[in-house]
């Protein structure tokens, strides 16, 4: 990769793993990769980290389920909140969204784009 790529994932890697909203396996999948840069590791990686981030990426209707269920009323603080999240997944959602906006899956979606995959 080119090194004004590299800097891009770099710093989207950086905004994930610092992210609240973030996945430990994603955290831990960045930091490998953060780490392997300049190696002969960069590559297998880099690779590792592309899977990891295509399965936890939320799409907008996953997050509108998730926010819908128990678990989501859990995650959120109470029904209510989740309710709200909903209904912010189905107004993204109309705009164009593809994905859920929060900053770990804006980051994944950044660096997936970099890669032709989101």
């Amino acid at each position: 990769m080119d090194d004004k790529k590299k800097a891009v994932v770099k710093e989207k890697v950086e905004e994930l793993i610092n992210s609240a909203t973030c996945c430990q396996e994603a955290k831990d999948a960045g930091k490998a990769w953060l780490s392997a840069c300049g190696t002969d590791k960069e590559d297998e990686a880099y690779k590792a980290l592309i899977a990891e981030l295509k399965e936890d990426i939320v799409t907008v209707d996953g997050l509108i389920e998730f926010a819908e269920s128990e678990a989501g009323a859990a995650v959120f603080g109470g029904a209510e909140a989740a309710k709200g999240v909903a209904a912010h997944g189905r107004e993204i959602k109309a705009a164009g969204a593809k994905y859920c906006d929060c900053p770990a899956c804006k980051a994944v979606e950044a660096i997936l784009e970099l890669e032709g995959q989101a």
